[in-house]
């Protein structure tokens, strides 16, 4: 009964959500890709709603039903069905009254099941469609017949595009690369850290504030032959540059000035748990990228301290250790053990110690053996609490503690164990909702 009830909401809504595109006919931006989409949303958003009436995805609204709530504006009502009610009726009067609807819309678009996005795309007109990465093995493989099926499904969004609309692709990956063939005729702009791309950055340097430490990234950024000084704050590593990146693009689209767009992103702030930036107890320095995880954006991550680390310890004159606390990637399926392993062959590059968090991260800890990482130098354990609990006693001033892993590990708890300020955990992390609070 009460799957009929959820798929009767669903199906009411995304009616409704039809019937207001149809009536308003918003400019459209759809962001898809396995990598940085919320990021690369909110970026977006900086750059298109100075002087625009916008309206973006919350948090991380791209799925059947997330998509359609940001479309009619009304809330996620979780498991209030008064509220369910409540947004089905504010979506009929939206439907059937005049109202002062957005110029322009930004959506996130996932898709953890196959024909998640080639359903949205039958309906939805796209005036510009944004790709981020597509690695190797991307997230949500385990419901797919393979990682090409997964680049299948994001490439649908083409199909969405209006003609005459602008495709945006990320230069460094041979696999978005390939998609450029499949424009028709439409623009397509690359961004990325390569020098070919049509907005690309160079000279990436981390920047720091009071008492020494990491406030985000700062590079030079050149579109076409101008170039600019841009400036991340908040977030650390080569791919926290990226979505900056993509929102420039969308703003080349309108014919904005970088100057302009430059300073609207300086209002731009990383999503929490994207590589957030924050001041641990015992004067360390945590990197929180436990919004999720995928071998792809964990290797990034790990990457991103062997380059922050040495940077921080050496600020603060202490011989500070790189940890990192890695938890399962889930939904790998298949593929688990290997990028598991894989992932500890890049731990044992990157980390002077590594905690493994979950069943399937003790394959990371085997690989990070196999690569010559010392046996004590390695701590495994099955939940997030008690690895938070013994990783507080063992941290020492002047350490950089990345923490990783996907949604189910919850590993947002151990850095609220571990932040020098945890009362503004509701406010710096991921699922403080009380209704994630309660799972």
């Amino acid at each position: 009964m009460r799957d009929i009830v959820k798929k009767i909401i669903i199906a009411t809504l995304l009616l409704e959500a039809k019937l207001v595109i149809r009536k308003y006919k918003p400019k459209i931006v759809a962001i898809t890709g396995s990598v940085g989409k919320t990021s690369t949303k909110d970026a977006i958003y900086s750059v298109i709603s100075s002087g625009a009436h916008v309206r973006k995805s919350e948090k991380s609204f791209n799925s059947e039903i997330g998509i359609p709530l940001t479309i009619l504006g009304v809330p996620n009502a979780w498991g209030n069905p008064l509220r369910w009610m409540q947004n089905i009726i504010d979506g009929f009067f939206l439907v059937i009254l005049p109202a002062k609807y957005p110029e322009w819309l930004v959506l996130e678009v996932g898709a953890d099941r196959p024909g998640d996005i080639s359903k949205l795309a039958s309906w939805l007109p796209v005036d510009i469609a944004v790709i981020t990465r597509l690695p190797e093995v991307p997230v949500h493989v385990e419901f797919f017949d393979s990682p090409e099926a997964v680049i299948e499904e994001k490439a649908s969004l083409i199909g969405a595009l209006k003609p005459g609309g602008t495709l945006i692709l990320f230069a460094d990956d041979v696999r978005t690369e390939s998609l450029k063939t499949r424009a028709n005729g439409r623009t397509v702009i690359m961004f990325g850290l390569a020098q070919e791309a049509d907005v690309h950055v160079e000279h990436i340097v981390p920047i720091f504030g009071q008492n020494e430490y990491p406030e985000g990234m700062a590079a030079q950024i050149r579109v076409g032959v101008i170039t600019a000084p841009i400036e991340i704050k908040g977030a650390i590593g080569t791919h926290a540059l990226l979505p900056a990146l993509a929102a420039v693009a969308v703003g080349s689209v309108f014919k904005k000035g970088l100057t302009d767009m430059l300073v609207s992103l300086g209002k731009y702030v990383p999503p929490p748990g994207r590589m957030r930036l924050l001041r641990g107890v015992k004067d360390t320095l945590i990197i929180d990228d436990t919004y999720n995880s995928s071998p792809a954006a964990a290797s990034a991550a790990l990457e991103a301290l062997a380059f922050i680390g040495p940077h921080f310890a050496s600020a603060k004159k202490r011989r500070g250790r790189r940890i990192a606390v890695i938890g399962d990637m889930l939904e790998l399926g298949r593929h688990s053990v290997e990028e598991h392993r894989k992932l500890g062959k890049v731990a044992a590059k990157n980390a002077t110690l590594l905690l493994t968090v979950g069943f399937r991260a003790r394959d990371i800890a085997e690989g990070a053996l196999d690569h010559k990482m010392k046996d004590k130098s390695i701590l495994q354990y099955e939940d997030a609490e008690k690895a938070g609990d013994e990783l507080e006693a063992l941290i020492r001033p002047g350490d950089t503690i990345l923490v990783k892993g996907s949604q189910g590990m919850r590993l947002e708890k151990v850095v609220e164990m571990l932040m020098a300020n945890p009362e503004q955990a509701p406010d710096l992390l991921v699922r403080q909702d009380e209704e994630w609070k309660k799972r």
